[in-house]
């Protein structure tokens, strides 16, 4: 998976913010308080992110209502993966990012291993 270009990024920022399907003028409308975009761009953006399959969309009227396939956490989980697929040596990978962690992200660490540990002997 490839990490999403800059403008594909902002979208996908506002429909995980927005928590909802939206439509291509509803995404436009609430870039353009940072941002002077047209309509098409956003159009061809969100048509591309539909492609590569972060957004699903469905007809509404005349319009496609887009909503993002994955939330924000499974899609960063998913890079994560994709990361360390290809580091070649993962178990290094993996303990040199552990040694920068701080103390609370450990913590976060330790309990997240444990809960997936207790769901995968569920």
């Amino acid at each position: 998976m490839r990490p999403f270009g800059e403008l594909e990024a902002v979208v996908m920022d506002v429909l995980w913010r927005r928590g909802e399907a939206a439509t291509v003028r509803e995404v436009l409308a609430e870039l353009a308080a940072s941002r002077s975009l047209a309509y098409t761009t956003v159009m061809t953006v969100m048509d591309n992110l539909h492609r590569k399959g972060a957004l699903g969309r469905e007809m509404e009227g005349r319009a496609w209502r887009y909503r993002a396939t994955r939330t924000r956490a499974e899609h960063s989980a998913a890079m994560l993966q994709d990361v360390l697929s290809a580091a070649g040596d993962r178990d290094e990978v993996l303990m040199h990012f552990v040694a920068d962690l701080d103390a609370d992200a450990v913590a976060s660490l330790r309990t997240a291993v444990e809960s997936a540990r207790q769901a995968q002997t569920s």
